[in-house]
């Protein structure tokens, strides 16, 4: 399944766990992502994703978003949507 490059970790919140995602790309609630670094390796489907606390649907590109996440991830991790 090729992975397509949709944004990077800017921010990291541990409560609740959340990672603040600089959009490059187009991603949508439901969409599968790879979260990879230098010692961050994580798949998830995004379950909710919210700007500035209010839930949206869709994200577009330049959009910061921010992602329900299952750990802790780095700034400048690389965000990848399974397609």
């Amino acid at each position: 399944m090729p992975e397509v490059e949709v944004g990077k970790v800017t921010e990291f919140f541990a409560k609740p766990v959340v990672a603040g995602v600089e959009l490059s790309s187009t991603l949508k609630v439901g969409d599968k992502i790879h979260i990879k670094g230098n010692t961050t390796d994580m798949e998830l489907t995004v379950e909710s994703m919210q700007i500035d606390r209010i839930d949206i649907a869709e994200g577009k590109p330049d959009d910061i978003v921010g992602i329900k996440v299952s750990d802790r991830v780095r700034r400048g991790d690389k965000v990848y949507r399974k397609d």
